[in-house]
């Protein structure tokens, strides 16, 4: 073989390993670089909450597909839903709000016990949620705010009766179009609703606990 040809030949295999390189380059998925959020209010007990004798279990919230995701959700305009890319949170919204509850409830030393549904507590009532809107809402502006709307009701275990119902909508502005930023809104949200529904439980479960007595 002359020199030439060897050299050409040397050339040839470059040129088809850099080719299958570059083909097994284009075969790999390109992966999404996520940031994870997590809004972690810090909730402070209210002096005029009463002291329960009770314990309370709380269930998930019940939401509907696209709120039962990780996925952090934006609606730009009325009627249109969509996903902040790159961003997600930690976990599933419901179990975001239900790990808050769980939480506040207990820190809050004002139920005999705080548990929730599945743990083999014996509770005299239950929290049954619905979290029927945890989004950031643009509505018309040019900033949106944290909107979290969630159903409740406290519900008698022994007698299969709902005490008392009531909707929480919480409309919190945020500081500015980051996701950073929505996710503090997130957070101040989620510490007003959490206060304003264990403020709520107590009274209504208190009452009706002397009713029955």
């Amino acid at each position: 073989m002359s020199r030439l040809s060897a050299r050409a030949c040397l050339r040839i295999a470059a040129l088809a390993i850099a080719t299958a390189s570059l083909a097994g380059c284009n075969l790999l998925p390109k992966q999404e670089s996520l940031a994870l959020y997590r809004p972690e209010p810090t909730i402070a007990a209210d002096a005029a909450w009463p002291q329960a004798t009770w314990q309370l279990q709380i269930a998930r919230p019940y939401a509907d597909t696209a709120h039962d995701s990780a996925r952090i959700l934006v609606r730009p305009q009325p009627g249109e839903l969509q996903v902040y890319k790159g961003a997600a949170w930690t976990q599933p919204a419901p179990d975001l709000v239900l790990d808050t509850l769980l939480r506040a409830f207990a820190d809050s030393g004002r139920f005999a016990g705080v548990a929730r549904r599945g743990e083999g507590v014996n509770a005299q009532y239950e929290l049954l949620l619905d979290l029927r809107r945890f989004e950031s809402d643009y509505d018309g502006g040019t900033t949106p705010s944290a909107r979290i709307a969630l159903g409740a009701r406290l519900v008698d275990n022994a007698a299969n009766r709902v005490v008392a119902s009531r909707v929480f909508d919480i409309d919190t502005p945020a500081d500015g179009t980051d996701v950073a930023q929505i996710n503090r809104a997130f957070e101040r949200g989620l510490g007003d609703a959490t206060t304003q529904l264990i403020g709520w439980t107590l009274a209504e479960g208190q009452r009706d606990a002397q009713r029955r007595r």
